[in-house]
């Protein structure tokens, strides 16, 4: 087990060197980033009307499930959308090509149609842990929390499969829970080490910059001072933030590739080829 959070964790490094390769891959969280804020906000006030769709007993009614529905589609399309043009311009480099920002949006165009079934899907699967949630009380909570992950583990490299061979939501799904079976270790161990790398590192940041702004409000500094430091805390946390959401896309790519071919470029092939074995 050591040895393969080793091996993952040397992938996760090859995955920010591709990032370092092409910084231009940044560009496609935040873009989805923004499109995400404007979905929120154009969904504000029918999610806020929350009353005109209560039933009898308090929860949800059918009304109120089918704007959370939408919502949750619109959401995952959005997501998908910008993560499938990051991880098939980070697949144009582990084939050794140089990508830009437009072939990934292409890639992404071309693929839109099984982007937006699988954003259904996705959406269904949310809105159904939702009403685990809100139906069946402590222990709904705890299922839907456990049907999350392994929803989660399950579809981590449907994207991938989505944009290297162009099949349909369905089939990509399938092949993306077959892959788990073979590289479980090393996809469970990546995803948790990058999570684990940037949570200590925003826990940190947040240990310094916080301080930071609360001392210069406490000393009296001037408004204009504060405001500046509190800005450019919060855009140290959208840097955090997005450099962690791109370092998951080139790695799903990267993880993909290894278990398809067992090779990439910028990649070590004894890296490989020790990390990716069938079970039994």
């Amino acid at each position: 087990m050591i040895e393969r959070l080793k091996n993952s964790w040397e992938l996760v490094k090859a995955s920010g060197r591709v990032l370092q390769a092409d910084t231009e891959l940044l560009l496609f969280p935040v873009f989805s980033g923004i499109a995400l804020i404007l979905v929120t906000v154009t969904f504000i006030l029918p999610l806020a009307l929350g009353g005109l769709f209560t039933g009898r007993g308090g929860g949800l009614a059918v009304g109120g499930y089918a704007i959370f529905l939408l919502f949750y589609f619109v959401q995952y399309t959005v997501i998908i959308f910008f993560n499938s043009a990051l991880v098939g311009a980070a697949l144009i480099r582990l084939r050794g090509g140089d990508p830009t920002v437009g072939d990934g949006i292409s890639i992404a165009l071309k693929n839109l149609s099984s982007i937006l079934g699988y954003a259904l899907i996705a959406a269904s699967v949310g809105l159904i842990l939702k009403v685990i949630r809100d139906k069946a009380g402590f222990i709904g909570k705890i299922l839907a929390a456990a049907g999350g992950i392994a929803w989660s583990l399950a579809t981590y490299l449907v994207v991938p499969v989505l944009v290297a061979r162009g099949v349909g939501p369905i089939d990509a799904v399938k092949e993306s829970t077959s892959i788990l079976k073979r590289t479980w270790g090393e996809q469970i161990a990546g995803v948790v080490g990058i999570g684990f790398v940037f949570g200590l590192g925003t826990l940190i940041y947040s240990l310094v910059a916080i301080p930071l702004v609360v001392i210069e409000a406490v000393l009296g500094a001037p408004l204009a001072v504060i405001i500046l430091t509190a800005g450019l805390v919060v855009l140290g946390y959208i840097l955090l933030a997005t450099v962690s959401s791109a370092l998951k896309g080139v790695y799903s790519a990267a993880l993909y590739q290894f278990a398809t071919t067992g090779e990439a470029a910028m990649f070590d092939r004894k890296l490989l080829a020790g990390a990716f074995r069938s079970k039994g």
